[in-house]
């Protein structure tokens, strides 16, 4: 118990220090940059809905851990928060902050994000979406693409499960080769 409260500890420390560096977008500003980076942006037109987190903080010593927060959204309309925090283990160092949105197929997959026991495990697919290179694996194996700027990145997302992830770096310097999976904790809009 003290080895996880320490690394906790640093793991809050570098999270911090990144995300005071890189300070959180607004909801409008982090849904519309994934409107208009490549292949995400079709993905608003053909989901149920979405959760989008506008920064997520990580931070790693050989243990790691990330932390953000979110809203959903159904068919544009915010109807609850949600966060996500993730635990990592293994050859890793740094911190870095980044948006992320997921998006769901249809009603079945947000009731199951919404149960209270939804988990991206090591084998969950999620596309990167940055200026010079993007990357996903998943179940299905890796993928990847080049573009010039987030606003024409080639990504090749695609439902796994119902659902779609991606992410757009904001900044800091992690190095990792970790298994790492994300919990999320939804409450409706509106309630305690």
């Amino acid at each position: 118990m003290k080895l996880i409260k320490r690394v906790a500890a640093v793991c809050a420390v570098l999270s911090l220090s990144f995300g005071l560096a890189y300070a959180a977008s607004s909801y409008a500003e982090t849904i519309a940059l994934f409107k208009n980076a490549g292949e995400s942006a079709k993905f608003f037109n053909r989901s149920y809905a979405y959760a989008v987190f506008p920064t997520i903080g990580e931070g790693a010593l050989g243990v790691g851990g990330a932390r953000g927060k979110g809203r959903v959204y159904v068919r544009g309309k915010w109807v609850g928060n949600v966060t996500m925090t993730q635990l990592s283990v293994g050859l890793q160092a740094g911190g870095k902050a980044f948006s992320q949105i997921i998006f769901f197929e249809d009603k079945r997959a947000l009731d199951e994000f919404e149960s209270g026991s939804f988990e991206f495990g090591a084998d969950a697919s999620v596309v990167a979406v940055t200026a010079g290179a993007s990357a996903s694996t998943g179940t299905t194996g890796p993928d990847a693409g080049v573009s010039a700027g987030k606003k024409d990145a080639t990504t090749r997302g695609e439902y796994k499960k119902g659902v779609a992830t991606f992410t757009i770096a904001k900044g800091g310097l992690m190095g990792q080769m970790s298994v790492a999976g994300q919990k999320f904790s939804y409450t409706p809009r509106g309630a305690s």
